[in-house]
């Protein structure tokens, strides 16, 4: 007999309607696809049917443990010949009710012989297995095992969804305090970094007082010369010497383009120290790094001076005059050159009280433009950075000065400036260990 399309799909139908019989219980359809000569083989050795008669006489009598109570689900089919019979092997899930819910129950397995007789296809013998450890001794299914399982199994989802929700509760809370303490880290931090910019200002007052000192002594001398031309200007204009008033004029106007020159100068000083003491905008402008060095250099040594007339230092530059304006936010990277400058000044002075009379101390900044980068140095003839500790320099709060002359915080500060807010380096050399390279240089690399 060949296997055609239209014997599979007769085939199928024939065991859908005996199963669909079976599960809703009508033993009369049921039985009738059974041969009195139906032979089973089932799941348990003792669940063994010789007859049409034994298996319709024990399925009447575990009829309520199934009937409208199993499914069999996602059947799957396959036929083959057995001359003169027909062998269908069977696959398929089934689900049995609890309450109102479907739950799986096992894999079903089923090899079914089947005779096609004058009354349609016939089911000569049958050997299926479920494998299930829940039933009992006479039991078909294990319902009350199966349904004992499923509460214990909401039960537990249930203890175990509280303890979820419990954890995360706390888990919230945990998060809460965590963002509470992050913010409040987040002010200090700024209050730090606000009182170590004003720290660095106070810094530079004394230096600003001295800077700002010599375009006023300008203004005020030439506006007093100024003030004596003028009068005797008007005199000679009574006089009627309007040669001679001419050039007192173009004295006074040559005096008055002076005042101006410096008065611009004492306003560049003022507009610096404000936008010093500002947050920054971090917002890059084209920026003369030569003139911003030097400005820098001057202000701090006359404010170290300014707090101790004893300090001197031999000051020295070096800067790149094909550099031009690069890209920076000012105000950044002036608090970094100043805080490399006061740090070689302390350097110095240190090492100044060591060795006495005897030593020059000598503090160099320079730039230079070196493969599309420009390179800012801050260097000093001070005892240098021992070894040990030259990694730990950058870290936030690690200082070599004395408690209560630094905060820990300039390096950390001027590393994230350069780094992270304009993609440079920074980097540190040092010879405290070699006697033959004395001192420290802090070198700022930025892209041009």
């Amino acid at each position: 007999m060949q296997i055609t399309k239209e014997l599979e799909a007769e085939l199928t139908a024939v065991l859908a309607d005996y199963w669909d019989s079976y599960t809703r219980g009508d033993l009369e359809r049921w039985a009738s696809y059974l041969l009195d000569n139906y032979h089973n083989i089932g799941t348990n050795e003792e669940e063994i049917w010789s007859s049409k008669q034994e298996i319709v006489d024990f399925t009447r009598q575990v009829l309520d443990q199934f009937a409208g109570k199993v499914e069999v689900r996602d059947r799957q089919y396959r036929f083959m010949p057995a001359a003169p019979y027909m062998m269908a092997h069977e696959f398929g899930n089934l689900y049995v009710r609890s309450g109102d819910d479907w739950t799986f129950y096992a894999k079903l397995r089923l090899s079914t012989l089947l005779d096609k007789t004058g009354n349609g296809w016939k089911i000569l013998h049958q050997h299926g297995s479920y494998p299930d450890n829940r039933l009992e001794h006479g039991e078909f299914f294990g319902f009350e095992n199966l349904l004992k399982e499923n509460t214990e199994l909401r039960d537990a989802v249930k203890r175990r969804t509280v303890e979820l929700e419990l954890k995360k509760e706390a888990l919230e809370e945990s998060n809460a305090a965590l963002q509470k303490s992050l913010e409040e880290l987040k002010e200090t931090q700024k209050q730090l970094i606000q009182s170590e910019k004003m720290a660095s200002l106070g810094e530079l007052t004394a230096g600003i007082a001295h800077e700002i000192q010599n375009p006023l002594n300008f203004v005020n001398n030439f506006s007093e010369v100024s003030k004596e031309l003028l009068d005797e200007m008007k005199t000679e204009l009574d006089s009627g010497n309007t040669d001679e008033a001419k050039e007192i004029a173009e004295d006074v106007i040559r005096n008055l383009e002076k005042i101006i020159h410096h008065g611009k100068r004492a306003d560049a000083i003022v507009k610096g120290m404000l936008q010093h003491s500002r947050s920054s905008s971090g917002v890059k402008e084209p920026t003369d790094i030569n003139a911003l060095c030097d400005e820098y250099l001057r202000l701090a040594y006359h404010g170290l001076r300014a707090k101790d007339k004893s300090f001197n230092a031999t000051l020295k530059t070096d800067f790149d005059e094909s550099i031009g304006k690069i890209s920076l936010v000012p105000q950044d990277i002036g608090r970094v050159v100043l805080n490399l400058i006061t740090n070689a000044f302390y350097a110095v002075t240190e090492k100044g009280k060591q060795s006495g009379e005897n030593f020059e101390p000598v503090v160099s900044v320079s730039t230079k433009q070196i493969n599309g980068n420009v390179k800012i140095s801050v260097s000093d003839n001070g005892n240098g950075i021992p070894a040990s500790i030259v990694d730990k320099i950058f870290q936030p709060f690690f200082t070599t000065k004395p408690t209560g002359q630094g905060t820990g915080l300039g390096l950390s500060m001027s590393y994230d400036i350069v780094t992270k807010g304009h993609g440079g380096e920074l980097k540190v050399e040092t010879g405290s260990d070699d006697p033959g390279k004395p001192g420290t240089t802090f070198i700022i690399s930025l892209p041009f």
